[in-house]
């Protein structure tokens, strides 16, 4: 058998096919015959509907990017399982919209286009535009419509259970007797002072204090360093450029400038599209082009025949056009037209247009006063690059070669400078990027004594490194801190004695005389709050938060309570009254806001059962084993 493929295969016939596959070899890779055999299996399925590995990586990648940020540290795992439900709560949406048979117009779709802002320029639809997006996007025009018309119907579902909600008065009154609730009350208010200055701090007291709380006065291990900086704004100022040859080359500039004209246009668009044929689509540019020979006004037909009914309903009227916004054929028309002028129609891929320049206004070349700083800034530039790099290379092989800044400083014309100390955690200036610390701290520059090896800070600086002086982590000593730890002990000298007063205050309420007494004492008033809302900025949150987390008080009784604020402050309360509140006090605005709130809140709530339901009915099988359905 062997041999009578071997004679087979000398033949005619056999080497056309040997020769048909090397060509797809050759053309499409081996990737694109053994792919015929052997695919993935999906990671999913939905009522039978499989998902793709490709489906989830893009998914995933969708969702990465919508993170931002170090998405290096996120688990891989969980964005995968992330993505998947995403990707099935879509199928299952689109099956259950498929199923009940909704659609989106065309005429809707084309809404959408015109008026998204990645296809416009200045505000105005451009088609061109258009085009290279969706195909930079890796759409061609009917899959980006196609994939358009899929989100606005999972869109249209999901509006359909989120925003068909309603609340009657009666939830609203029951709402607003918590929301718009007032209290009426009292507080007395014991802020830290010097109620102990008459007391001293033993040295004893300071001792402690200091032996106790050794981390609070450690001081990390800390260098400063001599550096040096090659920078690309100082070799800027070094160049030097001959106002001539500036004014040369604002005169070549100014010469090639074809005074490009930017055109204000109108078009009536009929689309090819369904059973709409070029030829058809022709017929009704004629037959509009008669009426407006015939006297009809452009805007009034393009709002009528338009199939750009964005346009259309503002006379036609599609932007402004450098020489590229429009479709090729249109910018030609618009080259020969003169304002107010209509073309005859036009071909382009999006239908045939008959189209009317409204506007034509020359740009003038900028003046020499203008341009002439850009122009030396392009003129620089390379000189720039080319020295930068130069100077580069000769600094990092000098760091290499010498033990020392000097001879960089000298045979680079450097400025040597000094840092302050600073630590691993870096400092402010260069010194904020991680890379110098990580120099500094290095063996080769904190032990050795050796230059650092060049930093490139950005792409304008880079830098070299040599150790100045090396500070051990240690404890500040005791006399330096003195006066600080003083100040600590005072503090909580203080707090202790707020606390004790207002202990004292809090046990002698119900006594009137004894309270009247502590309060001259302490120049202390009650302060009274009366319908105070939840929200007032009048009052400290913390209180607030304190007075309605109280019960309301029987009859006439006060209820008491206190709380100590996050500052050390003591707060005495005095709940009186507690009001119900109710709709009709509640303004118009606060009102439409909590009924707004509760209504999204409810859609919500409807549309998560809704998917719940819709995922608990379908049959759901995923093949990765970190997802269970």
């Amino acid at each position: 058998m062997l041999q009578d493929i071997r004679d087979n295969s000398q033949g005619v016939i056999a080497k056309v096919i040997i020769g048909l596959i090397v060509a797809v070899f050759a053309l499409f890779g081996v990737e694109s015959i053994i792919g015929g055999f052997v695919t993935s299996p999906p990671v999913a399925e939905v009522n039978g509907e499989e998902i793709t590995e490709v489906q989830l990586q893009t998914s995933t990648q969708n969702l990465l990017a919508s993170l931002g940020g170090a998405v290096e540290s996120l688990d891989q795992d969980l964005l995968e399982q992330i993505a998947l439900s995403q990707i099935i709560e879509e199928v299952v949406m689109r099956q259950s919209a498929e199923s009940s048979s909704m659609t989106i117009s065309d005429d809707r779709l084309d809404r959408a286009i015109i008026q998204n802002p990645n296809f416009q320029i200045n505000g105005q639809f451009d088609s061109d535009l258009a085009v290279r997006t969706m195909v930079s996007q890796g759409f061609t025009v009917p899959n980006y419509r196609d994939s358009l018309r899929q989100q606005l119907i999972l869109s249209q579902l999901a509006n359909a259970y989120s925003s068909s909600n309603f609340i009657t008065s009666d939830e609203l009154d029951k709402i607003a007797e918590l929301s718009a609730q007032t209290r009426d009350f009292r507080y007395i208010s014991i802020p830290l002072g010097t109620r102990t200055l008459g007391t001293a701090i033993a040295d004893e007291e300071i001792q402690s204090y200091y032996d106790n709380n050794q981390a609070d006065f450690a001081e990390d291990e800390m260098v400063s360093v001599s550096y040096v900086l090659l920078d690309k704004n100082v070799i800027s100022q070094e160049i030097a450029v001959d106002e001539a040859e500036l004014l040369a080359l604002y005169e070549d500039e100014k010469a090639g400038f074809e005074g490009s004209a930017e055109k204000r246009a109108s078009h009536i668009l009929f689309e090819v599209i369904g059973n709409t044929t070029e030829a058809a689509a022709l017929q009704q540019a004629n037959d509009a082009l008669q009426r407006l020979q015939a006297g009809e006004e452009f805007a009034a037909l393009a709002a009528e025949l338009s199939s750009d009914t964005f346009s259309g309903e503002e006379g036609g009227d599609i932007g402004y056009t450098n020489g590229t916004a429009f479709p090729e054929p249109v910018e030609e028309a618009l080259e020969i037209l003169a304002v107010s002028e209509v073309s005859d129609p036009v071909v382009s891929e999006f239908g045939v247009h008959l189209v009317m320049l409204t506007e034509d206004a020359e740009t003038q070349f900028q003046s020499f006063e203008e341009v002439s700083g850009r122009i030396e800034r392009d003129l620089k530039s390379s000189q720039i690059e080319l020295i930068y790099a130069e100077r580069l290379q000769e600094l990092s092989n000098l760091a290499f070669e010498t033990g020392n800044l000097e001879t960089l400083a000298e045979e680079l014309n450097l400025v040597i400078l000094q840092s302050q100390p600073f630590s691993r955690a870096g400092a402010s200036g260069i010194f904020s990027n991680p890379s110098v610390a990580t120099a500094a701290f290095s063996d080769e520059v904190l032990l050795e004594g050796n230059n650092s090896d060049v930093i490139e800070l950005n792409d304008a600086q880079a830098a070299v490194l040599s150790m100045n002086e090396h500070f051990e982590a240690s404890i500040i000593p005791l006399k330096e801190v003195e006066p600080e730890i003083a100040v600590l002990i005072r503090t909580d000298m203080e707090r202790e004695a707020v606390q004790s007063l207002g202990e004292e205050l809090l046990a002698n309420v119900g006594n009137t005389q004894a309270m009247e007494t502590l309060q001259a004492e302490n120049e202390l008033e009650w302060i009274n709050e009366e319908a105070a809302r939840r929200n007032a900025v009048t009052v400290n949150q913390q209180i607030l938060s304190s007075v309605f987390a109280m019960p309301a008080p029987e009859s006439d009784a006060e209820e008491i309570s206190s709380l100590t604020l996050g500052n050390g402050t003591f707060v005495l309360l005095g709940l009186q009254r507690v009001n119900t509140g109710t709709l009709e006090n509640m303004p118009a605005e606060e009102r439409d806001v909590m009924t707004g709130n509760l209504l999204t809140d409810l859609g919500n709530n409807d549309f998560q059962a809704f998917m719940g339901n819709l995922q608990d009915n379908a049959d759901i099988e995923s093949r990765t084993p970190e997802e269970v359905f």
